[in-house]
Parts: structure tokens; C-alpha cells; sequence
């Protein structure tokens, strides 16, 4: 007899004591038959983004620009963006278990997920979650059952909820990344000019950006 799982979402946290920025997602897994046991799940999730599901004030719709042009284009630009892919091991049970799956996140904005969310002013951000992997089942012995593609749940991310897990790692704080050989340059500038930290640094060079004189075409003199 197969094993007709079903998985539903009935929470997201970010965790205070992670490392660095995790949400925490609550998953809630059943069998179909309260009898039916379980004893273990090998699963993979994915997480998706979909960004037409949800409605943009003028702001965020500014913000979005260079993921999905601009509003003319959203009937067809507005596509799923990735949020995640990550592996998960649920123990053994019964008819149905709850379980947390945490999905570690960047502040890195050349990810599209990244961008997408730091533009967003408020509301949730709507996800769906699919699920495949592998399920050891069976009564007196170990049966193994494919989990298919096609189960998948939704769930609504507060923006507060990832706002507020960003604060807690980078409080006030932006995150820029570089090749090296532009670190290496901007780091000879900031020790060339006894600058003690990057903010300065930034500073120092946008100051002389904006009080460098321009000619017509638009170069500096």
C-alpha cells in the first residue's frame, strides 16, 4: 500500500540563535491515515518566490525595475524567482508529525531573491514550496517510495518576519560585494589616505566624485 503523504506550512520564524540569517519554516507532514507509519523522510525542498501573486505600491514597483522591468511588462516579466533549495531529514512517525525546516539566507543583493525582498515595504511575500525525496516506510520491515514533484504546499512570508531577521545580523547596515581587484584598489586608497574604516572610505570618494568638476561631454577635468 503507497504512502500518501501531504505537507502543509503552518508558520515561519527567523531563529535568534542561528549563525547567520535563517528562517525558520514549520512544516506539518501526514500520512492520510493516522495508523500509517513512517520511518523516516529523506526530502529536498524548494522554495519559490512568485511574484504575481501579490500587488506593488509605486515604491516597490521603483525598487523591482531591474528584475522585472517596468509595469508595462509585468504580465509576462513577473516570473517565479528562486528563494532556496535546501535538504531536510524527518525523523520517524505516525500519521502525522511537525517539524521546522530551516532555510539559510544571504543579504548578498546580486541574488534576485535578495533584491526582491529588500524591495518590498510591507505584506507578505508569496512562496510555494515543493517537496521530492524519498520515504522509508512499511510495517515489520523497510519499504522505500519515491516523494513526488508535484507535492507542494503555499505560504505567505510576513516581510516583517525577514526585515526583522536581517536587522538582528545587520543591523543598520548594507552589504556590498566587489571583485577583488576593486578591494584591493579601494582598500590602497583607504590606507593611502589614513581612513579607519569603509564608511569613510565610501564617503571620501563620493565627496570627491560630487566636487570634481565636470566638463560638457560629461568626464571629469
Amino acid at each position: 500500500m503507497t504512502c500518501e503523504l501531504s505537507f502543509g506550512c503552518t508558520g515561519v520564524r527567523g531563529d535568534p540563535y542561528a549563525a547567520g540569517p535563517t528562517l525558520m519554516f514549520r512544516l506539518r507532514i501526514g500520512t492520510g491515515d493516522p495508523a500509517t507509519r513512517v520511518h523516516a523522510l529523506v526530502l529536498r525542498c524548494q522554495l519559490r518566490i512568485e511574484p504575481a501573486r501579490r500587488s506593488y505600491d509605486d515604491r516597490e514597483a521603483e525598487g523591482l525595475n531591474d528584475l522585472f522591468g517596468d509595469r508595462a511588462r509585468w504580465g509576462t516579466s513577473l516570473n517565479p524567482v528562486q528563494l532556496a533549495q535546501v535538504p531536510l531529514m524527518v525523523p520517524g512517525f505516525t500519521g502525522s508529525t511537525e517539524v521546522e525546516l530551516p532555510v539559510p539566507c544571504t543579504y548578498d543583493l546580486d541574488i534576485a531573491a535578495t533584491r526582491y525582498l529588500a524591495a518590498l515595504q510591507g505584506g507578505d511575500v508569496p512562496l510555494r514550496m515543493l517537496f521530492s525525496g524519498s520515504a522509508f516506510t512499511g510495517d515489520g520491515g523497510f519499504r522505500v517510495e519515491p516523494v513526488p514533484w508535484h507535492k507542494e504546499t503555499e505560504v505567505r512570508l510576513p516581510v516583517r518576519v525577514w526585515r526583522e531577521m536581517m536587522a538582528q545580523h545587520f543591523p543598520g547596515c548594507g552589504w556590498l560585494r566587489l571583485p577583488q581587484e576593486a578591494m584591493d584598489d579601494l582598500l590602497a586608497y583607504r590606507s593611502r589616505h589614513g581612513l579607519t574604516s569603509w564608511e569613510d572610505t565610501v564617503r571620501s570618494l563620493l565627496e570627491r566624485a560630487q566636487a570634481a568638476p565636470l566638463t560638457v561631454d560629461g568626464g571629469a577635468r
